[in-house]
């Protein structure tokens, strides 16, 4: 088993560029995920206005496009990854966000759910701008401010589930599903230029002699705890998504509206829990540096199981908007402690393999939790899928850190 690598003292980015890189991908991959999360209230109300009709066939479409994307992105997240390791990661970052500009864009022309699915596959293969932007940011900052730095980098992240669902439900409101499409295109598309002209990377392509010593991204199993923390990637992913295709058919169980606010009142909801999140990813990422990631991971994962057996006790949106800000408080944690963990558990040679390697675990819960939680709401209703998560996060979760833990002894 090969034993945790000591911090480097410099990243490769010399100086101080290393600060104007993490400002210009910070808020790239804001305007990212804002353009993403446009689309999430109203996927199920969009699935509708494509054809389908019968309800009972609504989440169990929400459940295979939203999981289409992700199993199709888990495949190719290891190979984009170490073609990062080979050409740099910068260029990554920009497949991704150019590539999801076009894919989000053409999803407002559609006539049919049926090429709603394959629009989602396609994008599922082309973006991926999470997991690229971590790899780079991993290589650009001191390793001694990696958890700061990997926490402001998921505040944009949760900012952009915040800002993007709520906007995105005002626009649905006022110019529909279509051209909400588009406009998130669009925003992707600044991501995109924004990284193109001003973040820097000085990546040097490795030699084939390093390329060998590097291995294959098999050889990344052998670093103590590593794969364990791919485990719990899946398994805290999975328990997030399984209640993705259900969320917004129960608010609108418990929305005294009328059906014009659906989508409006979803999106708050979103933005609520992905604010929360942000307010956690920031004031925790540093804190983690100093105290520990798996102390943070023990308390947080725990508290989130809580937040979501409550879930499925709420009686109105009052209540369920207070169960998801404190879901968003007890989840923001968590993506940055266990990224900064895989930075601390392989050389900073192999990131771009590394977070593949991740992200693949995490599009495969993506792939797989609304998959099931759709046919488990499709037959139980949109109560009992929360008690799931929260159970499971508690049963399998914890014990898999406490894996992680032995291992790195």
């Amino acid at each position: 088993m090969h034993t945790i690598p000591s911090p480097d003292p410099l990243p490769r980015a010399a100086g101080q560029s290393w600060r104007l890189t993490l400002a210009v991908v910070f808020v790239a991959q804001l305007l990212s995920i804002v353009g993403f999360a446009f689309t999430l209230p109203f996927i199920p109300f969009y699935i509708r206005e494509l054809g389908v009709t019968d309800e009972r066939l609504v989440p169990l479409w929400a459940g295979f496009i939203l999981a289409s994307s992700a199993l199709v992105m888990a495949f190719f997240s290891p190979l984009w990854g170490w073609l990062s390791d080979r050409y740099g990661r910068k260029i990554m970052v920009e497949r991704a966000m150019f590539g999801g500009a076009v894919i989000t864009f053409a999803m407002g022309l559609i006539d049919t759910v049926w090429q709603l699915l394959l629009l989602r596959m396609l994008s599922g293969a082309a973006t991926g701008t999470i997991s690229a932007s971590i790899a780079m940011i991993s290589t650009v900052v001191p390793r001694q401010n990696l958890g700061a730095s990997l926490g402001l980098l998921q505040v944009a992240v949760f900012l952009g589930m915040t800002l993007g669902p709520w906007i995105g439900g005002f626009l649905a409101e006022s110019i529909g599903y279509r051209s909400t499409f588009m406009t998130g295109g669009v925003i992707l598309l600044m991501g995109g230029l924004l990284v193109l002209g001003g973040a820097r990377e000085k990546f040097v392509r490795p030699s084939a002699e390093e390329l060998r010593k590097s291995g294959r991204l098999v050889s990344l199993l052998r670093y103590a705890g590593f794969p364990a923390l791919l485990a719990l990637f899946f398994v805290f992913e999975f328990t997030l998504d399984f209640v993705a295709p259900i969320l917004p058919l129960f608010i609108e169980t418990l929305c005294d509206t009328g059906g014009g606010g659906v989508a409006l009142t979803t999106g708050m909801l979103y933005a609520a829990s992905g604010g929360a999140a942000a307010l956690a990813a920031g004031g925790i990422g540093a804190l983690s540096d100093r105290i520990g990631y798996k102390r943070i991971l023990i308390f947080t994962l725990a508290l989130t199981a809580l937040s979501m057996i409550l879930h499925a006790l709420a009686a109105s949106i009052a209540q369920l908007a207070l169960l998801r800000v404190l879901y968003g408080l007890a989840a923001g944690a968590i993506l940055p402690a266990m990224n900064a963990l895989v930075g601390r558990l392989v050389p900073p040679d192999s990131y771009g393999k590394a977070y593949g390697l991740a992200a693949s675990m995490t599009c495969l819960g993506m792939a797989a939790g609304p998959f099931f939680g759709g046919i488990m709401a499709s037959g139980w209703g949109y109560r009992w899928p929360f008690v799931l998560v929260g159970a499971m996060i508690a049963l399998i979760a914890l014990p898999t850190l406490g894996a992680i833990r032995m291992r790195a002894r």
